[in-house]
């Protein structure tokens, strides 16, 4: 459909540690050992040598509101605090933290016919920025009752277009920025509007003029191209592994449902649909139905890609 409008550790005899200022990397010599805390924002390389010796990689920053790439040995199982974590056939699994997750995670392999290994994880508590705005009108605060079965039917589609399970591993490339901006909106913020609180802004908005073109920030395949109550023109990215970005208050989109994408194509133009008060992106990050923040997969600057 086609809208207009809009990542030190000790580890015996081997270990190396690697640390980079723009990602956290942690990569741990699967060993049937007492657990290790991970401290948040840290970069290890804790891989052993020695030939009885497994690795699990776990990529991205250790905070609230993270999602994190790994990798396991091929066929065994992966637990976070106990439940099971989806791998493909290469042994790849993501892992999210939401906005407000507890600050100490478990992740468990098993592996090998029954052996079992395990680390803790600490994250980094995040705090948000709440504000509040007063004097608005109540059509603003609270939509009207003639669009509440618009707005439930809305959030019907966006759920079931992100009830897709492929095996694409295309989240697993680097992400670039989806367009050129300044950021206005992070993920995590909150308003009280007329002394209501809101729900949390779960998204990364990119400020610019109508007409900025957007661009797919990894590979994925199109589920969802509509024009939507709240967000306006929406277009929602498959990209595998039960990993979303959705892009909200578009003023043109330029593909198709069902259609393929490939990195740095561009998907559509930067609008002001919807309840938006001024144009620009919302760029969300889903992993199924948990909201993730897109600044933990990316770096650098939206002015300057």
């Amino acid at each position: 459909m086609r809208l207009s409008q809009s990542g030190n550790a000790l580890i015996k005899k081997t270990a190396s540690l690697v640390i980079s200022a723009m990602a956290c990397t942690l990569a741990w010599g699967l060993l049937p050992s007492p657990s290790v805390a991970t401290t948040a924002q840290a970069s290890n390389d804790l891989r052993n040598k020695a030939s009885n010796d497994i690795a699990v990689s776990l990529n991205g920053k250790f905070t609230q509101g993270a999602l994190l790439r790994g990798q396991a040995p091929v066929e065994s199982k992966v637990f976070l605090n106990g439940k099971p974590v989806p791998t493909n056939k290469d042994g790849k699994f993501v892992v999210g933290f939401e906005r407000e997750a507890p600050l100490q995670q478990t992740l468990t392999v098993e592996y090998g016919g029954g052996k079992t290994w395990q680390r803790e994880i600490t994250l980094e508590k995040r705090e948000y920025n709440i504000q509040r705005i007063d004097g608005l009108a109540q059509k603003m605060v609270t939509p009207p009752a003639e669009v509440t079965a618009r707005i439930k039917q809305d959030n019907i589609n966006v759920a079931n277009a992100r009830s897709v399970n492929s095996d694409l591993d295309a989240l697993f490339t680097r992400f670039e920025w989806p367009a050129k901006g300044v950021i206005s909106g992070v993920y995590g913020s909150q308003r009280i509007l007329n002394g209501v609180p809101k729900w949390p802004h779960y998204g990364l908005d990119i400020a610019n003029e109508t007409g900025t073109p957007v661009y797919a920030p990894v590979d994925g395949v199109v589920t969802m191209a509509d024009d939507l109550y709240y967000s306006g023109n929406t277009l929602i990215l498959d990209h595998g592994m039960r990993v979303f970005s959705t892009f909200l208050h578009m003023d043109t989109i330029t593909v198709d449902v069902g259609e393929k994408v490939k990195q740095g194509e561009q998907i559509g133009t930067i609008g002001t649909t919807g309840r938006s008060t001024g144009p620009h992106l919302d760029w969300r990050i889903n992993l199924g139905k948990m909201r993730l923040d897109p600044q933990t997969i990316i770096s650098g600057s939206p002015e300057t890609q």
